[in-house]
């Protein structure tokens, strides 16, 4: 398999999960601002839509969407548990907690991407993504885990999202329940892997 990913970008989720299931992968790094691969392919050519994350598989076809390919990765090493089995109610719990992240927490952030966003609908948007942010703390009380004591690949997910609370300006820290979650998940070693390989990425672009 082959991760199309940006260093940092939504992409990461993916990338921690490819390390947690131990399978063996390879990543293309992929400049967002000209649509060019490392290897200096034309990234509309592999996804239509001109967005990391992309996975190639190794028959060819090309997943697009995190919440979707941390799940077909998930499902390829099943004895990790990264994911409940499929057509289990905790299968639908780990949906129900990707669509959130989804749709609530990472497209909100949007606005604070774009240099020409005027601050007041920045601020904004702060607020209504840390209304969002307090509701997943709550949820993270007494747990480890969004789904309870045992890491998946929602919680891969997640983690993307409260590292770009910080890149953003939005301060987390009213939130001990989520505070300490990211700590706890910033540790592992497959995320940590994650993380410094997307660092030395970016340095040498």
């Amino acid at each position: 398999m082959k991760l199309y990913f940006a260093p940092g970008a939504c992409s990461l989720s993916p990338h921690i999960v490819l390390r947690e299931a131990g399978l063996p992968f390879e990543l293309e790094q992929v400049d967002l601002k000209t649509k060019k691969t490392r290897s200096g392919v034309d990234f509309f050519t592999i996804n239509a839509k001109g967005a990391v994350p992309a996975l190639q598989l190794d028959g060819g076809q090309v997943l697009t969407e995190a919440a979707v390919i941390v799940q077909y990765i998930a499902d390829q090493k099943p004895e990790a548990k990264l994911a409940p089995a499929a057509g289990t109610l905790e299968r639908y719990r780990l949906q129900e907690w990707l669509n959130y992240i989804a749709s609530e927490l990472h497209k909100s952030f949007s606005p604070l991407f774009h240099s020409t966003t005027p601050e007041p609908v920045k601020q904004a948007t702060r607020e209504a993504l840390l209304g969002k942010f307090g509701y997943v703390n709550r949820q993270l009380e007494g747990k480890q885990f969004l789904l309870g004591d045992r890491f998946t690949v929602a919680d891969a997910y997640l983690f993307v999202m409260t590292t770009w609370a910080r890149f953003t300006g939005l301060d987390l820290s009213r939130f001990p329940a989520l505070t300490a979650y990211h700590q706890r998940i910033k540790e592992r070693p497959a995320v940590q892997a994650a993380v410094d390989a997307e660092k030395k990425a970016k340095a040498s672009a």
